[in-house]
């Protein structure tokens, strides 16, 4: 623990002798990555610790096992995930109107389907999130900024 924490103050020491321009620069990629990562798991279908989203409820109007089109195909564009970068800061977070509808699946609560009609639980599905394998990632873009 002790020798994570010596890297931590090494890499905030480097950090801040970037210019204000140059770390934000560097953050506003890093969203960007991490957008492209979390779209990938958006589109594959996968929560970030790597298990599978929850299939979606056969009812009685669909044939088993057929799939129209994939689960939030719309809400992992860059129209409604967007990226946030200050030069201390770096985020990805859905926009607008859907930042609702991402809640209830992420969190997996109750909502109406349509205005006046039936409330549902909805599955937990978790849209945005962090993994070892996106930690990794972000810190060997870091270093690359660094060497550079």
């Amino acid at each position: 623990m002790d020798d994570l924490q010596r890297v931590d103050d090494w890499l905030a020491a480097l950090l801040a002798n970037l210019e204000p321009a140059a770390r934000n620069r560097m953050m506003r990629q890093l969203a960007q990555e991490l957008r492209r990562s979390q779209q990938q798991n958006i589109r594959l279908q996968r929560n970030p610790d790597g298990t599978a989203f929850e299939p979606r409820r056969v009812t009685a109007r669909s044939k088993k096992g057929r799939i129209k089109r994939q689960m939030f195909a719309k809400l992992r564009t860059t129209k409604y995930l967007k990226t946030a970068a200050t030069a201390d800061s770096a985020s990805v977070q859905f926009e607008g109107k859907v930042q609702r509808i991402a809640r209830v699946h992420h969190y997996g609560l109750r909502d109406r389907v349509r205005r006046n009609g039936p409330e549902v639980h909805y599955a937990e599905r978790r849209l945005l999130g962090i993994n070892s394998y996106q930690v990794q990632l972000l810190s060997d873009a870091i270093l690359r900024w660094l060497t550079y």
